[in-house]
């Protein structure tokens, strides 16, 4: 249902944010897929069940044996917790985070567009993790000032992509 292609890590400090004026531990982590036919329900589900989804995006990448996903305990995060989201408010909250209080830089903002708003624009589905609460942060779970999550289906193009942007 799912056949793994590649990642992509944009990390801001490779272009200077910080000393641009902006928040500079910001990075974006894209795991990109092929997709089968399958609804897009289904694939969140085969999405949350691959090893790749094992990842607490706090410097250890994936953990075929781990238990968290970002700042949540694995076990609690599942293709329901995954909501629709319009084209406008995946950009908007994604440009605010981006920009984190500073001017994004014009060849940041290359990589950007190729690596992130592109592709949320062309996406056929969008989905965004929705907040799950304390209760289901693992025990260091709150490490991320910002952590934003969003799937993107691509039915044209055969594929989703696993989008997680935040900064620490």
């Amino acid at each position: 249902m799912l056949q793994y292609r590649d990642r992509v890590l944009v990390n801001f400090r490779d272009f200077a944010f910080a000393e641009r004026g902006g928040h500079g531990f910001r990075w974006v982590d894209v795991k990109r897929f092929g997709t089968s036919a399958a609804a897009d329900r289904e694939l969140l589900r085969a999405l949350v069940g691959d090893v790749r989804f094992r990842d607490d995006y706090a410097g250890g990448g994936v953990d075929p044996a781990g238990t968290r996903h970002g700042p949540y305990w694995l076990d609690r995060v599942t293709a329901e917790a995954f909501e629709p989201v319009a084209e406008a408010e995946a950009v908007e909250v994604l440009g605010n985070w981006a920009s984190g209080g500073g001017e994004v830089p014009a060849d940041l903002a290359e990589v950007l567009e190729r690596e992130v708003f592109g592709p949320v624009r062309e996406a056929t589905g969008r989905y965004r993790l929705k907040d799950l609460g304390r209760t289901a942060f693992h025990d260091w779970g709150g490490v991320h000032g910002e952590f934003h999550e969003f799937v993107l289906v691509d039915r044209a193009a055969g594929s989703l992509s696993l989008l997680v942007a935040a900064d620490d």
